[in-house]
């Protein structure tokens, strides 16, 4: 049975302490990518495996890498090809095969930090990935992946096409699709909302599918979701 793995990204927006340990419990191994090990000691926490080259990590914290033995380390020189993240989710297919990947203090600080995180996350087809933040649950679905929300009624729901060629279908929302097209990076799926059970799936394509832990903002109107 495959494992579920925790990759705490060095975004300098951080989860709160209380999300990281619940997500640390569900999952079976967890990698700290570069300055998410201080994210990690903050709430109290460790990791299996640090992905990094150490320069965002505090002193603290390079100084636990440097003198490591309660977990495993992956150091990588400043000048390399790629980023943390991505050499991150390499040593987690290399370790755990077909592992699904949950990722949090993934978003906010730079954008274009931000959008490669994104890119990084929908390349990785091996098994289902997460991005769990404090004010938001989201889903990367690859073509014939689904998901099912339960549970989130009232609460805004969009999705995003990040591939082209995309095709979804959503049921349970305030405004359903059916093996509809939806454009690269098109709003046509932007501030829906739950009403029961939710299934989303993708037909063909790639799409990020976002859940907002609150309730839905804005004006329920079927010629305006705004």
């Amino acid at each position: 049975m495959a494992c579920k793995v925790l990759v705490v990204c060095g975004s300098p927006v951080v989860a709160s302490a209380d999300l990281l340990r619940k997500l640390a419990g569900e999952c079976d191994h967890v990698v700290a990518v570069d300055r998410g090990l201080d994210a990690l000691l903050g709430a109290g926490l460790g990791c299996d495996v640090y992905v990094g080259d150490a320069d965002t990590v505090s002193d603290a914290g390079r100084a636990l890498v440097d003198a490591a033995t309660d977990f495993e380390v992956e150091r990588h020189g400043p000048y390399k090809d790629y980023t943390d993240l991505a050499l991150a989710l390499d040593s987690a297919r290399r370790r755990w095969p077909g592992a699904e990947v949950v990722a949090t203090c993934a978003t906010g600080g730079r954008p274009d930090m931000a959008l490669s995180v994104l890119g990084l996350l929908a390349g990785y087809a091996d098994a289902p990935v997460w991005i769990e933040e404090d004010e938001v649950t989201a889903r990367i679905l690859h073509q014939d992946e689904t998901w099912t929300i339960k549970g989130a009624e009232g609460k805004t729901f969009s999705i995003i096409a990040i591939a082209p060629n995309t095709e979804i279908s959503e049921h349970g929302l305030e405004w359903e699709l059916d093996h509809s097209p939806l454009g690269l990076l098109a709003d046509t799926g932007i501030s829906n909302v739950v009403r029961e059970t939710a299934r989303i799936q993708v037909h063909q394509g790639v799409a990020i599918a976002y859940l907002l832990h609150q309730g839905f903002i804005g004006t329920v109107d079927k010629n305006n979701r705004s």
